[in-house]
């Protein structure tokens, strides 16, 4: 390769790298696998010492992926969080093993400590006294955010320790991880609520320590693993010692780590877990080996990206491959359309495949899937099996191209796809049988409307035409239901109480109920709160609604779009004349301290959440408000507050108040 071919090469493979990051630690979406970013990352390492003058200090191969939220403030590391260099190969290891024996010399013995790669969202925790300081993720390895508030919530992650003989101050370091079935329960969840599910526990994880509400990360069950002490005082020598110790004070150690006297016995250990991994209720994605003295980690030192001392052993994803028999197309409530293959039934990690999503049109043709063809299918880390290729040797002859649905499977309209979308979806939303009967479904949900009704009492109500849409539930009669199968005097009379109860739901809940795309459970009860009626949402800008936090562009189209379709306003019309909740009930006022105060709050508190100041305003006589205007009185500003927002406080010249101003306001009598 000459010179030119090397920096083109270079340059691609360093913007490939970069977007990968980006979607991995900032938007935690992956594009591809570990083992594939890993081999453009060494191909770019081996083409940067080849060609020394194409050197750049912003390069991937110079930096820890960053995972920093800047919604959250900011924490410096004490020690860097380095990143672990990985391998994939048994030989890399002996030479790993080489290596530090050449350093040390033949005299000197040593024991590693062989521990399971926790496949989750790295974390450090600072103690003080026994009590927890802060939580800080691993960001760029030398500033990553403060999620103390959300670390909290794991039960496993102890805020006072027992016993006693640990240090003043220390370090300890770990992974917050998330067990299958904690997984497999919140990704039902959120496909009750509306919303896309995440790929894996660890995209899970990753999305979850970045939410602004503590309350959804306890919901969500994440477990933590600790894996690493650091201060200037250990205990021990041994950071296997240092472990076990640490478990006495309330850590949650590793299990299953294991001191190996050499490099056979940490191959014994690879072997075992290789097999082994799958009976695990957690994802790991290799094995950790690491020095065990800290006096010998301290002697091999570290380069500028990883420790000299520790490497990561990366199992590769479990691959079979399998016949691509047909694909059918399965039509969500909100009208998504769903491309799913069917495929020869085969063995992957434990279980039997017969189906995996395709997602969309753009995968499908990005991988150039034909009926017919022999797929590569994966587990790996990923809980979901999914298509990553296929076996062009194998492909028929008279295979076609694959050509995408024009039209709705189940009514024949054509399908739209928008320009910001990825995926098709059919717009009849209101005469689509399988969405007439998603959005029903969805809407007595437990967390909406809570009737107690199942998918075959739905389905025997809107094949009989007695139920067309969500409204109709409440007009039922009798009559009606005991005409249907199974159905006699006292399941009858048990169905319309459950629905006559679910007119005392409150608004944010019916407002979810209704199925407007996009939001969720969370996202209606900030809307909720922010115009308290149905009518001030409805007659809402995209403006007022993208002041709202939580609200972006496509959610504030939706929105819009949902109100101004005239069945839709009908719906609403009807629910209202049932007598269903359609504004938010108001708190008790404890005081008037703020009476004829309005205010807006906006940005990240350190002692407070925005709904707990939000409470303290309404219970004192204030008004929250979720917009800037001239009427304003107060505009209380955490961190990262927008620009956009300071820009009209200046505009109108609000008064500006931090938290601390805020509770001096509220502690004057």
């Amino acid at each position: 390769m000459d010179k030119n071919q090397a920096s083109k090469q270079i340059s691609t493979l360093r913007e490939e790298l970069h977007r990968h990051n980006y979607q991995y630690y900032v938007l935690s979406q992956p594009e591809i696998s570990d083992y594939e970013f890993d081999m453009k990352l060494k191909e770019l390492q081996q083409l940067e010492a080849q060609f020394p003058e194409f050197f750049d200090e912003n390069s991937p191969t110079m930096r820890v992926g960053d995972d920093r939220n800047l919604k959250f403030e900011q924490a410096e590391h004490k020690y860097p969080m380095l990143s672990l260099g990985n391998t994939y190969n048994l030989g890399e290891l002996t030479d790993f093993d080489n290596r530090i024996r050449k350093i040390l010399g033949p005299e000197r013995v040593f024991n590693y400590v062989c521990e399971l790669k926790y496949d989750g969202a790295s974390v450090s925790l600072v103690y003080h006294c026994g009590k927890l300081l802060r939580a800080v993720t691993r960001g760029d390895g030398t500033v990553g955010d403060n999620v103390t508030g959300n670390i909290k919530t794991i039960k496993s992650i102890p805020l006072q320790l027992f016993g006693t003989g640990f240090p003043d101050v220390f370090e300890m370091r770990g992974e917050v991880i998330l067990k299958h079935q904690d997984f497999k329960r919140m990704n039902a969840e959120r496909l009750e609520d509306g919303e896309q599910p995440f790929a894996n526990p660890r995209n899970a994880v990753s999305g979850t320590l970045k939410s602004q509400n503590s309350s959804v990360v306890a919901a969500r069950k994440p477990d933590a693993v600790l894996y690493f002490l650091l201060s200037e005082n250990l205990p021990f020598d041994s950071h296997f010692e240092n472990l076990q110790i640490a478990r006495k004070w309330g850590f949650k150690t590793p299990e299953n780590s294991k001191l190996a006297k050499n490099i056979k016995e940490v191959f014994e250990y690879i072997n075992y877990w290789d097999k082994e991994r799958n009976n695990l209720p957690f994802d790991i994605d290799g094995i950790v080996i690491k020095m065990d003295s800290k006096q010998l980690q301290d002697e091999l030192g570290a380069t500028g990206k990883s420790p000299r001392w520790a490497i990561s052993y990366k199992f590769k994803a479990e691959q079979v491959v399998t016949e691509l028999l047909s694909v059918d197309f399965q039509v969500g409530r909100t009208g998504v359309i769903t491309p799913v293959a069917n495929l020869a039934p085969v063995q992957l990690a434990g279980t039997t495949v017969k189906r995996a999503s395709l997602h969309n049109a753009e995968i499908i043709k990005t991988l150039d899937i034909r009926i017919g063809d022999f797929v590569f299918l994966e587990k790996g880390g990923e809980i979901i099996p999914k298509i990553t290729g296929v076996e062009l040797s194998k492909r028929p002859k008279n295979a076609h191209s694959f050509e995408y649905l024009k039209k709705c499977p189940e009514c024949g309209t054509v399908l739209v796809r928008n320009e910001t979308e990825i995926q098709h979806y059919c717009p009849n939303s209101h005469n689509c049988p399988p969405q007439i009967k998603g959005k029903i479904e969805h809407f007595i949900a437990r967390k909406a409307m809570n009737i107690n009704a199942g998918e075959a009492t739905i389905k025997a109500l809107f094949d009989a035409g007695f139920v067309k849409n969500i409204a109709d539930l409440y007009f039922l009669s009798q009559q009606q239901i005991l005409t249907l199968e199974g159905f006699k005097q006292k399941s009858a009379s048990n169905l319309l109480v459950s629905i006559e109860e679910s007119k005392k739901v409150p608004f944010e809940r019916v407002l979810f109920a209704l199925g407007i795309r996009f939001v969720g459970s969370t996202v209606a009860k900030t809307l909720a709160t922010a115009f308290e009626t149905i009518d001030t949402l409805i007659s809402a800008d995209f403006v007022q609604l993208i002041s709202v936090e939580e609200v972006g562009d496509k959610i504030a189209e939706s929105i819009i779009e949902h109100f101004k379709n005239e069945e839709n306003k009908e719906i609403i019309s009807r629910l209202k004349q049932a007598g269903l909740r359609f504004s938010i009930e108001k708190k008790e006022i404890k005081g008037n301290k703020f009476e004829g105060l309005t205010f807006v709050i906006s940005g990240v508190f350190a002692q407070h959440s925005r709904d707990e100041l939000k409470n303290l305003i309404e219970e004192n006589g204030g008004k929250n408000v979720s917009s800037v205007s001239k009427n304003t009185n107060y505009f209380l500003a955490g961190e990262n507050v927008g620009p956009s927002k300071m820009a009209k406080v200046t505009e109108f010249n609000i008064k500006v108040i931090s938290e601390n101003d805020f509770i001096k306001l509220l502690s004057q009598s």
